[in-house]
């Protein structure tokens, strides 16, 4: 299937990042390459690190820049960027990029289980080798531990009626699919502003990835890697990550390591928003290497 892919806040992280001719540059969530591609048109000689847990973005990457010289694939978790970049040779790079959370290449994939909208297995990894699906955290986890993980991930507020209803309609056969687990949730969730089963689809996919343990590491890690003046841009999609992201800055730059250039984060504007609706919650944070 062949999905399109829209990298969000292209120019704007193309500016930020500033790539140079002779420049490493990482691009820790390559996933289809739309952002990468825009830094190797900017600076064509430069050198560029893409790196992805999920086999089948590296696949679609590589096919995307394949007329790129200088340009390596790993796959890998972001939280493992400086042994990744280590192991090519290189100590350090000029610029950094993380593109956080789900990309359409997840959501509009076949039997991937990202989507509430599709009737197929609750799977929900990113990469496929590790063992943990989100069938298994939707039917094993007891009902207390399924509420908090859809609190804290989702900040669903209707996090323990949820849970509830989980836990009872599991007693009776187990949920195996993306639909089945979208309509226990819509009946005991009124229809709001977004589906019912958006956020907890959110808080389960997060547990199963470990997307927010990994992010802190993975921003100590790529400070390391960064040369002087080099740039670290982190693009995020709800207020966990950003939080996240937010206070590992304030931390760096209290530390003395670190200026924040974006004081208030970079966000999508209307034309972006409306040629691209999945970017409409984006904002894009950068800091610079002291």
């Amino acid at each position: 299937m062949n999905v399109e892919h829209i990298p969000v806040l292209l120019r704007e992280v193309t500016e930020m990042l500033r790539p140079g001719q002779d420049g490493i540059y990482l691009d820790a969530t390559i996933g289809p390459g739309g952002h990468a591609e825009g830094i190797l048109q900017c600076a064509g000689n430069c050198t560029l690190i893409g790196i992805d847990r999920d086999e089948k973005a590296i696949e679609r990457a590589k096919e995307r820049l394949k007329n790129y010289r200088n340009v390596h694939f790993i796959r890998d978790s972001f939280a493992n960027i400086k042994a990744a970049v280590n192991s090519l040779g290189y100590d350090s790079v000029n610029g950094i990029l993380l593109d956080l959370g789900v990309s359409a290449l997840h959501l509009k994939s076949e039997g991937r289980g990202f989507s509430f909208l599709k009737d197929e297995p609750l799977d929900m990894r990113m990469d496929q080798r590790q063992g943990l699906t989100a069938e298994d955290v939707v039917n094993r986890y007891p009902g207390k531990e399924l509420a908090t993980v859809i609190w804290q991930y989702g900040e669903e507020r209707f996090s323990r009626k949820i849970a509830k209803a989980i836990v009872n309609a599991r007693r009776r056969k187990r949920i195996r699919s993306c639909r089945e687990l979208a309509g226990i949730i819509e009946k005991v969730i009124r229809r709001g502003r977004i589906h019912p089963a958006t956020r907890t689809f959110q808080a389960v996919r997060i547990e199963v990835n470990k997307e927010l343990e990994e992010l802190p590491a993975a921003i100590d890690a790529g400070v390391e890697l960064l040369e002087p003046e080099g740039r670290f841009c982190v693009i995020s999609y709800h207020s966990l990550e950003d939080r996240i992201v937010k206070n590992a800055f304030k931390k760096l730059a209290k530390d003395g390591l670190f200026n924040i250039i974006t004081k208030k984060p970079l966000v999508p504007d209307r034309q972006e928003q409306r040629l691209n609706p999945s970017s409409r919650s984006a904002k894009l944070r950068v800091g610079e290497k002291i």
